[in-house]
């Protein structure tokens, strides 16, 4: 069997169909849920349906709360002045407050985006099933989890039963290989953005991803979460890699990991029941050489938009490969984004430039963009700032002195959240600006209504900041 069926099989109350457990005739199953992670905007109608229906929350004890969407991420100690997001966070204290809910709030020093905490603070285990109310809790496949985002009723539906009704996904294999000529400069962030603009972001419909290869099993766990985060952009609905010594040596001694004797006995099941076997049988598979890969750039308006930093933006009939409707996609992507074919990407000059989100916030993104910050300063035409994914990687990061580098750029050196990530919360792009970010989505308005987001890496956005546009980053280091 493939990683995902394992866990699926392990995960099973009840089969879809007349036959019980057993019943092969089709139908959604109810799988238990191992850990389920929330926070202040996909929460509070699930805690009033709660309320309203006279139902406790099931296992309180695997439920684990943040606040992450709409924080500010300026000073702590002034107020938060818009209402929708401040009403939000208050009903979040209460309803952790009212059903006995461990919650990690704006005066925590465990604070932070969802998908950053649940690793850092060891609630993400290998062989577990997790869900959040949020697109990219596949983050947490990295470690061999299946985890994977739901609605509002759903997440209603696992507080009051710890349980969830699912269609079981098909399985997709992403075999990657090839050795990165440079790692610091051609990062986990350019190849699953290499992944997607090859596979489209249709192209996982349906499916979980296993992502295999030797190059995957070189990767950090920072890393292997950048490429599991934006599984769902490929359209999957999660991703996930088998957990191996690295997985282990990350999650020991984290404060709700298992410890002493259990965590030794539970890295001999996760090794005899998770173990990737050569001959499982995938519903699709597909190999991937990243061996020759440039710096990624998207230029559109979908993650598969994307060229190397060293193309210019492509005709709509070159991009879409004779599909009308993709043809009409990138001729919409280009009036919104105000490009032009035959452009070079990096003549195109830039407003603004953003280093965080669950994609690439982490210690390890962090250092990565301070490699070409250091020393030079930010262009007097970018506004950039860094926001830290959590309040431990912040502490982290300042511990190193990261945020002496960075604000002595001419960086903004911010809290923990999701911040420009999405149109959310203040730290949005005005009408027309134009950023080089790190997060996962270019959508039309993502990062502020009328705004033109171009996703890379941390050190091609840390670059972009200094030079005022995208440069080959290649020729830096």
């Amino acid at each position: 069997m493939t990683t995902f069926d394992t866990i699926w099989n392990n995960h099973l109350v009840y089969t879809g169909g007349k036959g019980g457990l057993h019943s092969r005739d089709g139908g959604p199953s109810l799988i238990y849920i191992d850990r389920h992670l929330i926070h202040e905007v996909t929460s509070p109608q699930a805690f009033e349906g709660l309320r309203v229906s006279g139902r406790k929350a099931r296992r309180p004890d695997l439920t684990f709360a943040t606040m992450d969407h709409n924080v500010p991420t300026d000073s702590r100690s002034l107020p938060i002045i818009d209402e929708v997001s401040s009403t939000q966070i208050q009903t979040l204290v209460q309803n952790c407050r009212e059903f006995g809910i461990t919650l990690f709030d704006l005066a925590s020093p465990d604070q932070g985006i969802v998908h950053i905490i649940g690793p850092q603070l060891g609630i993400t285990l290998p062989g577990t099933t997790i869900v959040c109310g949020d697109s990219h809790t596949s983050t947490h496949g990295a470690f061999g989890a299946f985890a994977f985002g739901i609605g509002t009723s759903e997440v209603e539906h696992v507080l009051a039963t710890q349980c969830l009704w699912i269609e079981k996904p098909k399985t997709f294999a992403i075999n990657i290989t090839g050795v990165r000529k440079n790692p610091h400069t051609v990062t986990p962030k350019d190849i699953i953005l290499s992944i997607i603009r090859r596979i489209g972001t249709a192209g996982a419909t349906g499916t979980v991803i296993e992502y295999r290869g030797n190059t995957i099993s070189e990767l950090s766990m920072e890393q292997r979460m950048t490429i599991c985060n934006m599984s769902i952009e490929a359209g999957a609905r999660a991703g996930l890699i088998t957990p191996d010594q690295t997985t282990f040596d990350y999650i020991k001694g984290r404060r709700y990991a298992p410890r002493d004797v259990e965590f030794e006995n539970m890295v001999d099941f996760w090794q005899e029941n998770l173990k990737a076997n050569r001959n499982a049988q995938f519903d699709k598979s597909v190999s991937v050489n990243i061996g020759g890969i440039a710096p990624q750039v998207t230029w559109g308006t979908n993650p598969s938009m994307t060229i190397d930093v060293t193309e210019s933006i492509p005709y709509p009939e070159e991009f879409a490969k004779g599909n009308e409707s993709e043809t009409k996609a990138a001729v919409r992507a280009l009036q919104y984004m105000d490009l032009s074919p035959g452009v070079h990407i990096t003549d195109i000059p830039i407003d603004r430039v953003f280093i965080g989100s669950c994609t690439n916030s982490r210690l390890d993104d962090l250092m990565e963009a301070s490699l070409v910050v250091k020393g030079r300063r930010v262009s007097s035409n970018v506004r950039a700032m860094v926001v830290p994914g959590s309040q431990q990687v912040k502490l982290d990061a300042e511990r190193l002195g990261l945020d002496i580098v960075f604000k002595e750029a001419g960086f903004e050196w911010r809290e923990s959240g999701c911040s420009m990530c999405l149109g959310m919360n203040p730290d949005i792009l005005g009408r027309g600006e134009r950023c080089a970010s790190t997060s996962n989505r270019n959508f039309e308005g993502r990062q502020g209504a009328g705004g033109r987001t171009h996703l890379s890496s941390p050190i091609m956005a840390a670059a972009a900041a200094i030079e005022g546009h995208f440069v080959d980053v290649r020729e830096w280091l």
